[in-house]
């Protein structure tokens, strides 16, 4: 009993250390990069925002799993009775604290969007589209059009939003939705309540940002069709001023007036070249980096447990 409890103490230890120093790490990362990337495409600016704000909770899973628990357990002596520090004891239950708080955040914010969701569909009806996604016309006029779900997706159009917008602006605002589906964005916001941490709100914002101009992005091809989007924008932001957001759902009309005045003066110099998405890097590149990364750790693997096990004999004690 003592052996698995020491065992779960140095794995929580090991997590929420890597955890919190990565993480402070990615803020001080983003503070030096946020300036320099403004000029990449949207899409590419989404993906890498978003990859760096998991890359703390993947690595510290990482190391956990992979070296700080099978050195525990290869090499910590099962005979030995030795009584756990107060530090090891404190993180243990900070990383605890971290998980609890993390399912908690995400069931909140879960719960809130499906009442809110259930809410604006009570008299729902199905509308006939193009869309490759189930379109539903709602009566309240906020939200004026928004993707809903995480398994299975839903576009919610309020039949004012429908009554103002042409057929083009409402193909276009369409393709932006879907654009939010295709990309698994609401899944992404549902993980990024799960790992909240403090000081982060600048880097979630600026991703959420980066979404609806990606989203911009891939729902027109040509400057009309960008003409459209804005003229969506703008009539939908007309028609429900101050439209607040709710967690979980991806709505065309977004963030403050400033943020939408942006997206339409952005979408009034549409430039062909936004839709290029740089340099495309073959597979074969990708397989010879991870194929060499696990060749070095496989190498190395048994060392790394000797010294990770001294470290964790160091913490505990």
């Amino acid at each position: 009993m003592m052996f698995a409890t020491r065992g779960i103490v140095v794995s929580f230890s090991v997590f929420v250390i890597v955890y919190c120093v990565l993480s402070v790490g990615v803020e001080l990362l983003w503070c030096g990069i946020r300036l320099r990337i403004e000029k990449h495409p949207a899409r590419q600016i989404a993906d890498w925002l978003f990859a760096l704000r998991v890359l703390p909770l993947l690595t510290a899973a990482a190391v956990t799993l992979a070296v700080a628990v099978p050195s525990f357990v290869l090499l910590e002596p099962r005979a030995i009775d030795e009584p756990i520090g107060a530090i090891p004891l404190a993180l243990a239950l900070c990383g605890a604290a971290l998980g609890i708080f993390g399912l908690l955040n995400a069931g909140l914010a879960l719960r809130k969007a499906r009442r809110a969701i259930s809410a604006w569909t009570i008299h729902a009806e199905p509308v006939q589209t193009a869309a490759p996604v189930r379109v539903l016309r709602i009566a309240p006029a906020v939200p004026a059009m928004t993707a809903t779900g995480i398994a299975r997706s839903t576009v919610l159009l309020s039949h004012a939003a429908e009554s103002v917008l042409t057929a083009p602006e409402l193909r276009t605002a369409l393709n932006h939705e879907v654009a939010h589906v295709r990309r698994r964005d609401n899944l992404k916001k549902l993980l990024l309540r799960f790992v909240a941490f403090p000081g982060m709100d600048k880097l979630e914002a600026a991703w959420l940002e980066a979404t609806e101009m990606a989203a911009d992005d891939a729902a027109v091809s040509d400057a009309a069709e960008a003409l459209d989007l804005a003229a969506a924008l703008i009539k939908l932001s007309r028609l429900t001023p101050g439209e607040g957001s709710v967690d979980l759902t991806a709505a065309l009309v977004h963030g403050s007036v400033s943020d939408v005045n942006a997206r339409v003066e952005r979408l009034i110099s549409w430039r062909a070249e936004r839709q290029v998405t740089g340099r495309k890097w073959s597979p074969f590149y990708g397989l010879t980096a991870a194929l060499t990364t696990l060749a070095i750790f496989a190498f190395t693997y048994s060392q790394l447990l000797v010294q990770v096990h001294q470290a964790t004999e160091w913490l505990v004690r």
